[in-house]
């Protein structure tokens, strides 16, 4: 029934067409569109010439941004309509396919912070791997999804508003490669992908990436088509002068610039007399910086209006043009209509070890469902924010039996074992700078339900040799068992006020074993045993190692929604931790030392914002019921924005209380244009103190601080300096690197 419906509308088209056809002959038009990153916005320029002198478009093709506005026109999207699209797009977003903090599971929150350098590397089958190129193009293949809306696959793009080819070079064998089928999305992307920046696109078995190499300007493409007349416009980009081929970036770019210059110059050798090349005097402009696209769109008007008397040997009469408008809107029309039909199926083509039935428990969309590209997106984000898969796509199949979706998704093509890095720098201006690295090997996918292992190297001012296995128990990864060991070395040093009096190391060996339940993407809580043997060291002070073990269970509860650990925007972060110890000291400490003791861990995070204004709070309590006696289960107190103006951990005992309220001002964004990184400028007041005994806790002991800093969010985590104050006297500078505050 539906492809009789198609074969009337075709029928009514024709019947609207055939009449203005025989009143009027004309030779059939082809537009060329050719590559050129942001200046492609000059392509709705010539557009919009085109449109108003009434030049009808038979045939269109395109290369890189060219594909896309070329594939925009051809759907039955006007010249205004692509402006408004184009220019409303943060294209810059396409180029970073990091997962939000805030989407990612409460397991993954917790490593990206600790391995907060993002690299991508993995190793298996006896060898290092890495992707084919920095980004998987995951965010990009979603703004185009948006600029384009949901359509559906075509088994010919002769089928669109406008018959359309996209052109692609074929990485194996450096031939332009022609797009004239499928999904139109995956077409533009693959035309636009920047080889090394972007992942090659894989279709039909080949390995695509952007078109600019092998055929910039598709002249022959549209010539193929049938096209009598052609309108070639050309983006290209001016070889630079020798005064600016002064680093390997110009050099690597002026080598790009020729190859893209040399397929253009070859096709426009195929150009006739009859045939018009416009040239927007975009040659020396950026093709990287989509700030200047309302710019550039201007100058695709001025260089078309230059041929104002041979396009208007091209226009056609007012009736002609309409009933080519009507012929593309029908057609486009067509496809939007598709748009407000249920899904008849979700199919999932999963190419990946992990379990079809979590993909569509998070995927959440069911037969009958009407689906819009809101929902959609949200969809295909939390499917991806699992943190497994290199692409996750989606492609509408009208079928005979209706319409289905068909999710696609891709395993890391460097998995399925991987490293983390993490760096740690924190200096407060003495002697202590400490700087930690931390190293993991991850391997995942091995056991059914996706049990990972990962073996984990500190080095620096701090030691640490651990392991620790993961094991879901269930396919949708709801419940699990996790296993750690760890050998650590630490500091231990005992301070008065801000003064270090004394300096003891601490070794411990520590055992966990616990089963959990995530009961949200946000959050976990665990159940578990521990146990721990270690010794307290220094030769000066004490005459013997002081030795203990201690065994015990743990609860714990953690929700965590922030979109940054350090300088967050939004969202809450709550932990709660319970311990039951049961201690065993030297004989020379005091015999009730022996008895269990429960510890209890309390903190929460929040924040809010209001356009460049944000407001962060911060509160945490700690207690052990071990009053007057020893225990080497403490809680400590002092740094950066944890009673800002102490050394860090200066203040230790089993009994602490802290609060403090941050206002952070995006001074980056709001007043300096930067868009890649937020720079804050921030204040603090905090208050808190350790107490030795609980009866000692009260208000009026409490020690007020507050600071002052300039911090930042980067790719290798937070960044800050700042000077803190406390009402005590005590002050210090700070300065770190990939530090969690």
């Amino acid at each position: 029934m539906k492809y009789l419906c198609r074969f009337i509308v075709s029928l009514l088209v024709m019947a609207q067409v055939l009449p203005a056809l025989a009143q009027e002959q004309r030779p059939k038009i082809g537009l060329v569109l050719s590559g050129g990153g942001a200046k492609g916005a000059a392509h709705v320029g010539v557009l919009k010439v085109l449109e108003a002198y009434h030049i009808p478009v038979d045939y269109v093709a395109g290369t890189s941004i060219g594909a896309f506005v070329g594939g925009m026109y051809a759907l039955g999207y006007s010249a205004t309509e692509i402006e408004i699209i184009m220019l409303g797009t943060d294209w810059a977003e396409g180029y970073s396919d990091t997962i939000p903090r805030q989407d990612l599971s409460y397991r993954d929150k917790q490593l990206r912070d600790q391995y907060n350098i993002p690299i991508n590397i993995g190793y298996s089958g006896g060898e290092v791997k890495v992707p084919s190129g920095l980004l998987q193009g995951q965010t990009m293949s979603m703004l185009l999804r948006n600029a384009t809306n949901l359509i559906p696959e075509y088994t010919s793009f002769s089928d669109m508003a406008i018959p359309y080819r996209a052109v692609a070079t074929d990485l194996v064998t450096s031939d332009a490669f022609v797009l004239s089928r499928g999904s139109v999305v995956a077409a533009m992307q693959a035309s636009a992908t920047v080889p090394g920046a972007l992942q090659p696109a894989q279709i039909d078995g080949h390995l695509l990436v952007d078109g600019g190499i092998a055929n910039n300007m598709p002249v022959d493409v549209v010539k193929a088509m049938g096209a009598d007349i052609i309108i070639a416009v050309d983006i290209g980009s001016t070889l630079m002068d020798k005064d600016q081929l002064n680093s390997t970036v110009a050099v690597l770019d002026q080598l790009s610039i020729m190859l893209t210059n040399a397929s253009t110059g070859r096709q426009e050798a195929l150009l006739t007399k009859q045939d018009i090349l416009i040239r927007p005097d975009v040659g020396q402009m950026s093709t990287t910086d989509f700030t200047i696209m309302p710019k550039v769109l201007p100058l695709g008007i001025t260089a078309a209006l230059a041929f104002h008397q041979r396009l208007e040997a091209l226009s056609v009469s007012d009736d002609l043009y309409q009933a080519y408008e009507d012929h593309k809107h029908t057609l486009r029309a067509q496809w939007q209509s598709e748009l407000k039909v249920p899904l008849a199926r979700v199919v999932l083509e999963n190419h990946s070890k992990v379990s079809d039935t979590l993909i569509l428990d998070i995927l959440g969309l069911k037969k009958g469902q009407m689906v819009d590209k809101a929902s959609l997106d949200e969809a295909i984000e939390r499917v991806y924010a699992l943190n497994q898969f290199e692409r996750v796509n989606a492609e509408f199949r009208d079928t005979p039996t209706g319409r289905e979706l068909v999710m696609i998704t891709t395993a890391k093509s460097w998995g399925p074992n991987y490293f983390q890095l993490g760096l740690n720098w924190e200096d407060d201006f003495t002697l202590d700078s400490t700087i930690t690295l931390d190293l993991a090997y991850t391997l995942t996918d091995v056991t059914e339900n996706g049990g990972e292992w990962q073996n984990n190297l500190r080095l620096g001012s701090e030691k640490l040799v651990g392991t620790q296995f993961y094991q879901p128990l269930d396919s949708e990864q709801l419940f699990y068992t996790q296993t750690t060991a760890r050998y650590e070395i630490n500091d231990w040093d005992i301070y008065d006020g801000n003064n270090r009096i004394a300096e003891l190391d601490k070794t411990s060996f520590q055992l966990l074993g616990g089963v959990g339940y995530n009961y949200s993407n946000a959050g976990r809580m665990e159940v578990g045993m521990l146990g721990e043997w270690g010794e307290i060291t220094n030769k000066s002070l004490l005459l013997d190692d002081f030795h203990y073990n201690s065994w015990g269970g743990y609860f714990k509860f953690g929700y965590d929604t922030l979109d940054s650990i350090s300088f967050p925007t939004r969202g809450n972060r709550i932990n709660l931790n319970l311990y039951w110890y049961h201690d065993e000291y030297p004989s020379w400490v005091d015999n009730k030392a022996g008895e269990g003791a429960l510890q209890i861990e309390a903190d929460w995070k929040g924040a809010v914002s209001v356009g460049s204004h944000g407001f962060v709070g911060k509160v945490s309590f700690a207690t052990v019921n071990k009053d007057g006696l020893f225990s080497v289960h403490l809680s400590e107190l002092g740094g950066f924005l944890n009673l800002s103006g102490f050394h860090k951990n200066a203040l230790v005992g089993p009994h602490k209380l802290f609060g403090a309220i941050m206002y952070q001002y995006d001074l980056g964004r709001d007043a300096l244009g930067m868009t890649q990184f937020p720079l804050y400028l921030g204040a603090s007041l905090e208050a808190g103190n350790i107490w030795e005994l609980s009866d000692q806790i009260a208000v009026n002991d409490l020690i007020y601080a507050s600071s002052l800093y300039l911090g930042t969010d980067t790719d290798l985590g937070p960044a800050a300096l700042g000077i803190g104050l406390t009402d005590t006297g005590d002050k210090a500078f700070y300065l770190f690197l990939g530090k969690n505050f």
